[in-house]
């Protein structure tokens, strides 16, 4: 069994009001050093062990449904885990 930590950012060149709107609050809640805020999302993936190429599989995963790779970049790692 696998856990895969899949991490999607939006691309540097995409305008991220989100981040903007949270850096904001948090420079007027007197956190000054907060120069810069990309709002993300994190998912896990457990995974069973097979034959196939677990890489080909999980990019396969990410670029079909988990990530829109016109406007986001994405990255994961893999944990073998002992099965439940």
């Amino acid at each position: 069994m696998y856990k895969v930590k899949v991490y999607v950012t939006l691309r540097e060149s995409v305008l991220d009001p989100q981040g903007t709107a949270v850096k904001k609050s948090l420079n007027s809640m007197n956190f000054q050093d907060v120069k810069d805020v990309r709002i993300g999302k994190y998912m896990e993936l457990s995974i069973e062990k097979s034959d196939g190429d677990l890489d080909e599989v999980i990019r396969s995963m990410c670029e079909k449904l988990l990530v829109n790779t016109v406007i986001e970049d994405y990255r994961y790692e893999v944990e073998e885990v002992a099965a439940k």
